[in-house]
């Protein structure tokens, strides 16, 4: 990665240099480019991380380089929540309930969110899917409430903070005047597991209704009740 920000740096330097004389531009490279773009602070970096020694390599990689970025998955935040809030740089999570996975995740704990949260890391949740199906994304939340992170940060993670970490917050996570109306309509408490999604609206258009036997279908029976499905095995050859 060092290397990739390196041969960056270095071309941004050729085309400064080369000024308005089109023989000394270097060959247009959109992989380059975009890392240029991302040490001038104008695209956010999302980061995969499990590991604590990851997490640092990343933030020693942001601070040498000068890009903003935000931490996916953080299974061992916990282990240096400190550093990761003197960065100044926001956790997107993942939390799991039942065992399983990599390696890397093994040090994964229910407790990372209220820990991250006690540093003053701006924390919000994901799930990975398919990896990890959707339907588990308020489980998370109440999961990490359960551990012990309060419920305002925890219904934020849920909403405003991921809008915040994508550069959208100004559009989404939130119901304010001028936004984009994206919302969902629930039944009950949004981190109790029997709480039900009765609307989906985007945009200001109801996209799903619960009372409609198509979308009720979708609700009940997941993706694959209406739609031909295969299996999907992220680490393994269509071969195998």
């Amino acid at each position: 990665m060092r290397e990739q920000y390196i041969r960056a740096r270095e071309y941004h330097s050729k085309i400064q240099r080369a000024g308005d004389d089109p023989d000394k531009m270097p060959p247009r490279d959109l992989h380059l480019e975009t890392l240029v773009e991302a040490m001038q602070g104008k695209r956010i970096v999302h980061h995969h991380t499990h590991r604590h020694d990851d997490i640092m390599t990343v933030l020693r990689l942001s601070r040498e380089f000068g890009f903003p970025v935000v931490l996916h998955h953080v299974s061992e935040g916990w282990r240096v929540a400190d550093e990761i809030a003197a960065a100044g740089a926001p956790c997107s999570m993942i939390l799991l309930d039942s065992p399983g996975g990599k390696l890397e995740a093994r040090y994964l704990i229910l407790e990372t969110g209220k820990v991250l949260e006690q540093a003053g890391v701006r924390t919000a949740f994901h799930t990975d899917d398919l990896i990890t199906d959707s339907r588990v994304f308020f489980r998370m939340a109440a999961l990490a409430v359960r551990a012990g992170m309060s419920r305002k940060a925890a219904l934020e993670g849920l909403t405003l903070a991921g809008a915040e970490m994508l550069g959208l917050d100004g559009r989404i996570g939130s119901l304010a005047k001028g936004k984009d109306a994206d919302f969902i309509v629930l039944d009950g408490d949004p981190l109790s597991v029997y709480t039900k999604v009765l609307e989906t609206w985007v945009e200001g258009e109801r996209a799903f209704d619960r009372n409609d036997p198509q979308d009720r279908l979708y609700a009940v029976g997941g993706y694959g009740a209406a739609h031909d499905q295969s299996p999907y095995f992220c680490c393994f050859g269509s071969s195998q």
